[in-house]
Formats: structure tokens, C-alpha cells, sequence
């Protein structure tokens, strides 16, 4: 049984298709990255695997049942979390309360919520930024307080939109690092992501989307090598 199933996912927007017949398996365990070029329908698909749209026709499993048509919070008790490409912090708030607030989709009581929240921040190394209030915090910050949010509510799957962009090369690899530990710690993990020196440097699988529809799947090296990806995405220079 595959973990995520994607299967014939359309959705429309009046008579526009932002995604068309799309289908494609996510196994557990494994980083499988979604790129494509801008309004390719990668968000859009997020979007519908974590109940924002629902599909206009198709539908989506996780481990063997149907969520196409659950609200988010329901899909994220079943176990899917994901980021956002632009991070919205609860600004006034603190980081320790800003994640908090996440891990009281699990817990049972504030102790709880308290300990999970301290859990994923000393994960992805702000531990030490516990008390500063959200706002305050460097981009490259911001995006591990997304991660931090995400993983308190104990994923098993976890959806990443555009993690790294914006990001220094040094903050590059530090959230290289903390993905790999993510999926280390039995973390399924689909990425959206345009730095193409990461998602092949991470994924075990790529799907490219191109005018909403899948145009090619495969391994990082069979995706760098097909001539149809190279035309409609990578151009000349698959390593920039």
C-alpha cells in the first residue's frame, strides 16, 4: 500500500485547469521533491493534499483512506503538517508560544504542549530563541520556526514549500541538515523547492509539474538527464 497517493488530480478554477490528471505515489520514508517552473500547479497540489482546495475531480489517500474532501485541521490529525512559502509567524507572540500553540493538536494539556514545543525547537536549533518574540527573528529563522510549528504536531508526513528560498548558503546547509534528520527520524517528506543543487542533492524521487500537468518522474539523475524537464525547467544549467 503506498503511503501518499496522488490519483488523477484536476483542479479548477473556472475553466482553468491549475492542475490536470495528476498522479504519482509518495512511499514512506523517502523525500520526494515536486518542482516545476512558476504556475506550474505545485501549491495548488499542496493546497489539495492538505484540504485548502478541494480536487475537482481525483482524489487523495493517505495510508490507504481517502482525505480529498477533509478540512485541513482534520488532515493534519490524520498526520500531514506542512510550511508555507511565505512564513506568517504569530508576530507578538513568542517562538516558544508560536509553536505551542501548534502542539496542542496532540497535546493533552499545556505540560504536554510545553514539552512537545521545546522538543522541535531544540530540533531545528532555536532552543535558544525560545523567549524572543517572533517578529524579531532573521528569515532563515522564520522559515525553522515554519519546520518547528510543523513538527510539533507529530507528522507523519511533512509537506515543505520552499523551505530554502531566501536563505544564505550557510543557512542553505544548515536546513539541508535538518530536513535529512527529519526524514531520519521516520518523516516522510515532500518538498516543493527551486534551489535544484538541494533538491538533488536530497530527494530520492523528483515529479516535475509543467502548465499543471506531470510531464516527468523519476530519480534525480533520470531527472536532470530527460530532455523534456531540460527544456521546459532546468534550461542549460541543471546545477544553478
Amino acid at each position: 500500500m503506498s503511503f501518499l497517493s496522488i490519483n488523477k488530480v484536476s483542479r479548477f478554477f473556472g475553466g482553468l485547469a491549475a492542475i490536470r490528471d495528476v498522479s504519482f505515489e509518495v512511499g514512506k520514508g523517502e523525500i520526494l521533491a515536486l518542482i516545476g517552473p512558476n504556475g506550474a500547479g505545485k501549491t495548488t497540489l499542496f493546497n489539495v493534499v492538505n484540504g485548502f482546495y478541494h480536487p475537482s475531480r481525483g482524489d487523495v489517500l493517505f495510508t490507504g483512506r481517502r482525505i480529498s474532501g477533509l478540512k485541513p485541521h482534520q488532515i493534519c490529525g490524520r498526520g500531514i503538517a506542512r510550511t508555507f512559502q511565505v512564513v506568517k509567524p504569530l508576530q507578538r507572540m513568542s517562538v516558544l508560544d508560536n509553536v505551542i500553540a501548534s502542539a496542542f493538536l496532540r497535546a493533552k494539556d499545556k505540560r504536554q504542549a510545553v514539552e512537545l514545543a521545546c522538543d522541535s525547537l531544540q530540533f531545528t536549533g532555536l532552543y535558544e530563541d525560545r523567549d524572543m518574540i517572533s517578529r524579531g527573528l532573521p528569515l532563515g529563522k522564520r522559515k525553522r520556526l515554519e519546520i518547528a510549528r510543523a513538527l510539533a504536531t507529530q507528522p507523519e508526513l511533512l509537506l515543505l514549500d520552499e523551505s530554502f528560498a531566501g536563505l544564505n548558503p550557510a543557512e542553505l546547509d544548515e536546513s539541508i541538515g535538518i530536513i535529512r534528520k527529519i526524514r531520519d527520524k521516520g518523516i516522510t517528506i515532500m518538498i516543493i523547492e527551486h534551489h535544484m543543487k538541494v533538491i538533488m542533492a536530497i530527494s530520492d524521487r523528483i515529479v516535475v509539474l509543467n502548465y499543471g500537468e506531470k510531464i516527468a518522474e523519476g530519480t534525480p539523475l533520470e531527472i536532470r538527464g530527460n530532455p523534456h524537464v531540460v527544456e521546459a525547467y532546468l534550461g542549460d544549467t541543471p546545477n544553478a
